[in-house]
């Protein structure tokens, strides 16, 4: 990672597992840190999330976890403990997302580091954060996306089942809330030479995704709910069925409405009381609906985005995930990646998805093997090779994998 990314030169140990805290630790390791994953014995829990699994291992430990370099310590043993506190004296932040007292237990809390450390930014990632009533919750992505209230505002409509966001939003969405908090007080360490507590969480995060639906709440007293692939509170913004697929057309303001009943040839609707206004639309929305899919199913999707596209009316295609991979954009702007896995070979990869013009940031190196960079990271902090392989033999570092 030398030489590339705005963080370089900042050093992170990951204490994470599962998703959050390494979308966190991933997105730092994307713009140059040098992270280090600290895994159990056995590795991350995401390393046994198979199939799919390619040469034996796991797609999903792949995805969350490349550009970082591992170490793998028996934190049962009080000297992996020791080694993992020898990590942490030089390290800029520390990313976690262990139950609540985990640390505490381990002799490692904030208040205990800040000691060891002042200038370390320790970033606490949770279910729902390290205050308040539910503090000592567990937490996943489908609890959160329940008690935030994006489950009721997600699916089909009314009298339907609750439905949650098919990606785990919450977790991915806590990961880069963390990277930014961590970033931002890594900013304010290197001008004070203070660290602090960064501390967020799944609930907080499906929360943020609210803004639309709050506001209405807010303003109404109302909680609105699930509405497809429609807006909340412009209309017509949504998927539509074409001669033989699906469109989303974003027709969100009074230009874009005209323009799309110009391409439809359908000015009649001009006319329509119903649909005047964008409260109109919004109103009448259940009978706009049938009306434009069947002027939609006359074409073919890729004649109507043709179309489309030449009027100056936003619209896209529904792609399935392979297709988004396949896509020319999404390949120009290098979110399609490949590494080079020792044991794997070639891999792709989710890219980085904020561009930088002089520190460019990027993926360049796979997953870790379980333990593999223990040897190299210890020797990195003074310690000779008789004690690493002192350690390897106790059981205290273990899976040294292929350095």
């Amino acid at each position: 990672m030398s030489g590339r990314g705005p963080l370089e030169g900042m050093k992170v140990i990951e204490l994470a597992h599962i998703m959050a805290g390494p979308v966190c630790g991933m997105m730092l390791a994307d713009m140059g840190a040098d992270v280090i994953k600290v895994e159990k014995p056995d590795g991350d829990d995401t390393r046994r999330f198979v199939p799919p699994e390619i040469n034996g291992e796991s797609a999903a430990y792949m995805m969350m976890n490349r550009n970082k370099r591992g170490i793998a310590l028996n934190l049962k043993d009080p000297e992996a403990v020791d080694v993992l506190r020898d990590l942490l004296k030089s390290a800029d932040v520390l990313v976690e997302n262990y139950r609540h007292d985990t640390m505490e237990r381990l002799g490692l809390s904030y208040e205990t580091l800040r000691e060891l450390n002042p200038k370390l930014v320790y970033c606490a990632i949770s279910g729902f954060g390290r205050s308040g009533p539910y503090a000592e919750r567990g937490g996943f992505d489908l609890i959160a996306q329940g008690m935030s209230g994006l489950m009721s505002i997600t699916g089909e409509g009314p009298g339907r089942p609750p439905v949650k966001s098919g990606a785990p939003i919450s977790d991915i969405t806590a990961g880069f809330l963390a990277a930014m908090g961590c970033v931002a007080a890594y900013s304010h360490a290197q001008t004070t030479g203070v660290g602090q507590a960064v501390d967020t969480s799944l609930f907080e995060a499906g929360i943020s995704l609210t803004y639309w639906q709050s506001a209405i709440a807010f303003a109404s007293g109302e909680a609105p709910g699930a509405l497809g692939s429609a807006h909340p509170l412009n209309a017509p913004y949504q998927s539509f069925r074409t001669k033989d697929s699906w469109i989303n057309i974003g027709a969100a303001n009074q230009r874009n409405w005209l323009r799309l009943l110009d391409v439809l040839s359908a000015a009649e609707l001009n006319e329509d009381p119903r649909f005047a206004t964008n409260q109109d639309r919004m109103d009448n929305l259940e009978a706009l609906v049938p009306i434009l899919e069947s002027h939609m199913q006359n074409r073919s999707t890729d004649e109507w985005l043709e179309i489309m596209e030449k009027a100056g009316l936003p619209a896209g295609p529904v792609m399935d995930i392979c297709q988004m991979h396949q896509d020319p954009q999404a390949l120009a702007r290098e979110m399609i990646v490949e590494t080079e896995h020792p044991q794997v070979g070639t891999v792709k990869a989710i890219g980085l998805p904020v561009k930088f013009s002089d520190t460019p940031g990027g993926v360049s190196r796979p997953a870790p093997m379980l333990g593999q960079h223990g040897h190299e990271i210890l020797n990195e902090h003074g310690y000779s090779p008789e004690r690493i392989q002192a350690l390897e033999d106790g059981g205290v570092l273990v899976g040294r994998g292929s350095e």
